[in-house]
């Protein structure tokens, strides 16, 4: 599995890394505790040894699971990725929104990135994986209720103190990355990246570029549009948060399978599935170091993961992205 330098850190990703977000059932409609377990032991199998979760992933779920997944592990062989910054226990800081938990209970988020937040969260998260260190410790979302600078420093109080080895962001803008520099050396942003949802070449990219900051794109299959798996009159389980986005209305599934029709041979070709050839083509755009993949069984893992084997030309990765410029979406 090719491995990627994350910015200026001494952090090295899969450059297909694990999802974990599916697995903690939190807006995913439930997933199955032994299945997610053997989806990262499999892929772990296969070295995608990079694994991305977040407390607020079933409301701690998805950690605790990545935990115990990779219990027997050689700690040192695998690089853990977790948040911090959206908190469903507290209602101090700034309201993000409602939601429900994994037993259907109403919830609120909120954000809240102060110093004392952070540290007791990163004490919590270190608990639930079990370890003693985070290899790439992130903000899940912008916090306007506290000042950057003063989320940035107690960053760099747990670089100090060993905790985690590089600090990273997710789903900030061009801006914020630019007042995060003024107080901490980013290794990464990450930010949602797919065929169908590309803003952030604008911007993010050619800032990230320039001042050499990991970008790990989130969602690049569209949560599983992109795999052709979902079809017109797709039933989303109860608390899928799929249901009613524009991007799965039945005109739009439909424009997208024919879109992926039209890889297919190529794919065939590959002898890979339209699902890789998404993933290889979104790792291999300008600016994109990782692309994060969830999967919740072990075929999903094990598909993911071959998604490495696939080389793309240059007349390949233009004939794609051709193609994909002909797609109109309606109202996504």
């Amino acid at each position: 599995m090719e491995k990627r330098k994350l910015g200026a850190s001494s952090v090295e990703a899969s450059v297909i890394t694990f999802g974990a977000w599916a697995i903690g059932g939190w807006m995913w409609g439930g997933a199955d505790r032994k299945e997610a377990i053997d989806a990262i032991r499999v892929s772990i199998d296969h070295d995608v040894t990079s694994i991305d979760t977040a407390p607020a992933y079933g409301q701690g779920l998805s950690e605790e699971i990545v935990g115990e997944a990779i219990r027997k592990t050689d700690r040192d062989k695998i690089q853990l990725f977790t948040k911090f910054g959206l908190r469903w226990d507290t209602s101090l800081g700034e309201f993000f929104f409602k939601s429900k938990d994994n037993a259907g209970r109403d919830i609120s988020m909120h954000k809240l990135a102060s110093r004392e937040s952070i540290i007791r969260e990163c004490e919590d998260s270190l608990r639930r994986l079990k370890t003693d260190y985070i290899d790439l410790y992130q903000i899940h979302w912008p916090d306007g209720s506290t000042p950057i600078a003063e989320t940035m420093e107690a960053l760099h109080l747990l670089l100090d103190q060993g905790k985690i080895k590089a600090a990273g962001v997710c789903n900030y803008n061009a801006a914020q990355l630019a007042e995060a520099g003024k107080t901490i050396t980013l290794a990464a942003d990450q930010v949602p990246y797919s065929m169908l949802y590309r803003n952030i070449e604008q911007e993010i990219i050619p800032y990230a570029v320039d001042h050499n900051i990991a970008i790990i794109a989130y969602s690049p299959l569209q949560r599983g549009l992109l795999t052709g798996k979902i079809l017109p009159g797709h039933h989303f389980n109860e608390g899928d948060t799929r249901e009613g986005n524009a991007f799965y209305s039945t005109e739009n599934i439909a424009r997208v399978n024919t879109f992926l029709d039209k890889l297919k041979p190529l794919a065939k070709e590959k002898n890979a599935t339209v699902g890789q050839l998404v993933i290889r083509w979104t790792v291999d755009q300008p600016g994109i170091t990782i692309a994060l993949v969830g999967a919740r069984n072990r075929k999903q893992a094990t598909e993911n993961a071959g998604a490495d084997q696939i080389r793309l030309s240059g007349d390949e990765l233009a004939f794609i992205s051709g193609e994909l410029n002909k797609l109109e979406l309606v109202g996504s």
